[in-house]
């Protein structure tokens, strides 16, 4: 019963993996073609239009995760200078 359970999973494991262009062997399906035939296509935009300040930039993200483990370090300090009364 339980080998039946895990031949369906691994099957659907196997068929979720292919859909996602994630197995060995599997092609991920283009609908647009080709980078190069999408930018012959009519309606491609150009390298003008495209924004580059819309989508963050990794130096925020690097001072981002700078924050928050600096926030992690002074709580980790906090919970040492307070003590739980556990450490004699």
């Amino acid at each position: 019963m339980i080998l039946v359970a895990l031949v369906i999973v691994a099957i659907l494991a196997k068929e979720a993996l292919k859909g996602y262009g994630l197995a060995p062997g599997a092609t991920a399906a283009t609908k647009a073609g080709t980078p190069a035939e999408r930018a012959r296509m009519p309606g491609a935009i150009g390298a003008e239009t495209v924004d580059l300040g819309a989508a963050p930039s990794a130096a925020s993200a690097l001072e981002r995760a700078r924050g928050v483990e600096e926030m992690v370090k002074q709580q980790a300090a906090e919970r040492a200078a307070r003590g739980d009364g556990t450490a004699r």
